[in-house]
């Protein structure tokens, strides 16, 4: 593979899994013919695994770590501990790889965390950034690294490649798997009007890992990839345009919160099944992909290629316009700070970006950033004395205080936050707030003078 990391091994066949998770743990267990899972890394400990967990590795269930904080497609480069946790994770595991995303979570000027995934610009520029970001991680890595194509429900101004010519442009460079979700390759039909099946088409399959599948819901014209609603027939769908195009090597039901009953887990693993026993479609369904730089017989740009006036060619990471690599990043992480800074603290939204997607966005943020606080620290809705109550309180807390040292310290600056205030108005629950609190903290909450200061900053702020 020219510009790659070398000939790709041949990739491991999993066959049908799901997503572990804590919470359907013992139904998993008892699914009848899984063949593998994947656990979300960072929620695990390679030490001390979660005892289901470890009799579905002795029964030979395969476990791959799918990692969700790495940033990869962030200006900056990859944090060297995260990537090590990552091969920890793989190890412990004997994964025969691990996955990752094609996106950012955070950026380092300002600090900011956005706690989901966010889509990076199709550029040239970004492209390289992220190139060299992959190389970094592979070289770290003892196992092969997957990317995964997210969902999003808006896009970057000035793109210059599709999203099937960045794909095939990262594969070509790099030499990483690719892990196709299909129910973002629709969402992004419907939120982008991008077509499945022209990326399908474009894309190198040879390169795929495995495929997600997952659901999601459409509200006001947006599609939410939720993870929290049943498998849509739309979805099923692509899976089929895809099995049409190649037999994957695995493909992974992803489902993470709102359970159901186990039998409507079967019944969805079942549904994916009856897809792929379907086999491909006849050869004339198939279109050629389109390579990098060649044109259409026809003198027309191939399936895949750029929009119109974009650049051609793969990029040689000089970086654009100036500065090298060192000047992309500088670049990018300025375009991706005053994003993230409009979705999470409020600034004015960068210019060429649609703004109700933004503000849609921007309160997925922070709802999302309430549900996940509330399981990391249940104690604090029942404090609060109910769900309602704390979501009211936290999506207060959250709307001038971005998130910037990930969500366990966010459950602690909210309870700060709350303790400054002499709230829960309670007293009784004060103490139990207090309480817990210090507990984590491992220090004495604020006293009344210090709150008292600290609540006058807040409102002159």
């Amino acid at each position: 593979m020219e510009g790659g990391r070398g000939d790709m091994k041949p990739v491991t066949h999993l066959g049908v899994g799901i997503g572990w998770r804590p919470e359907i743990a013992e139904a998993v267990e008892r699914l009848p013919g899984l063949d593998w899972v994947e656990v979300v890394a960072e929620n695990i400990c390679p030490g001390h695994l979660p005892a289901p967990l470890t009799r579905l590795l002795e029964r030979g269930v395969r476990v791959v770590p799918h990692g969700v904080s790495l940033g990869l497609g962030g200006a900056d480069r990859p944090d060297a501990g995260k990537l090590a946790a990552l091969g920890e994770r793989a190890s412990a595991l004997g994964a025969p790889l691990v996955t990752e995303h094609i996106a950012y979570v955070r950026t380092s000027s300002p600090v900011l965390e956005a706690g989901h995934l966010l889509p990076v610009p199709r550029t040239r520029e970004a492209l390289d950034v992220l190139c060299e970001n992959v190389r970094i991680a592979q070289d770290a890595l003892p196992v092969p690294l997957a990317l995964e194509n997210i969902a999003a429900l808006f896009p970057w101004p000035g793109d210059e490649l599709t999203e099937a010519r960045f794909l095939t442009e990262l594969v070509e460079r790099t030499g990483v798997r690719l892990l196709i979700d299909v129910a973002n390759l629709h969402t992004n039909r419907v939120n982008r009007g991008e077509d499945p099946a022209a990326v399908l088409d474009a894309i190198p399959l040879e390169a795929l890992a495995y495929v997600h599948v997952a659901g999601g819901v459409q509200r006001g014209g947006v599609w939410h990839d939720t993870h929290a609603h049943p498998v849509p027939g739309v979805v099923l769908d692509v899976l089929a345009q895809l099995r049409a195009r190649v037999e994957p090597a695995g493909v992974l039901l992803e489902r993470d919160d709102d359970f159901p009953p186990e039998g409507e887990l079967e019944n969805e693993l079942r549904a994916i099944r009856g897809v792929l026993a379907a086999g491909p479609d006849e050869p004339a369904r198939k279109a050629p992909r389109a390579t990098a730089t060649a044109a259409a017989p026809d003198g027309n740009e191939p399936p895949g290629n750029e929009p119109p006036g974009a650049e051609v060619g793969a990029g040689d990471g000089a970086g654009g316009s100036g500065g090298g690599l060192d000047g992309a990043r500088t670049r990018l992480g300025l375009q991706q700070a005053a994003l993230l800074s409009a979705l999470v603290a409020g600034t004015p939204v960068p210019e060429g970006f649609d703004r109700q997607r933004i503000r849609v966005q921007a309160r997925a943020l922070a709802a999302k950033r309430a549900s996940v606080v509330a399981k990391l620290a249940p104690e604090l809705p029942a404090i609060l004395g109910g769900g309602d109550a704390y979501r009211t309180a936290f999506l207060g807390y959250a709307r001038g205080r971005p998130m910037t040292g990930g969500y366990r310290r966010d459950a602690l600056d909210f309870a700060e936050h709350l303790l400054i205030r002499n709230l829960p108005a309670d007293p009784a629950a004060r103490r139990r707030l207090t309480a817990w609190w210090r507990e984590r903290a491992g220090a004495r909450p604020p006293g009344r003078l210090t709150r008292w200061a600290r609540a006058l900053v807040g409102k002159a702020a």
